[in-house]
């Protein structure tokens, strides 16, 4: 019987401020520095946890994510 991984907790919240980190969307320069309002409460998409972000389409891996402000 195989177990699932646990998933490693963000903590995000909807309303949360956030930056992108260490992914290749953190390098586009629409993007670097940007900061994004999280829309959603997080959820486990395929073994990630994943928010929304007020003004990106689909769901965006928490672990690229570091909370500002």
């Amino acid at each position: 019987m195989s177990r699932k991984p646990k998933l490693k907790l963000s903590g995000l919240h909807k309303g949360d401020k956030v930056v992108m980190h260490t992914c290749s969307e953190s390098t586009i320069d629409k993007y670097k520095d940007k900061v994004w309002v999280v829309r959603s409460e997080p959820w486990d998409l395929c073994g990630s946890e994943v928010v929304l972000l007020e003004g990106k389409s689909g769901g965006f891996a928490t672990e690229f994510l570091k909370k500002v402000g």
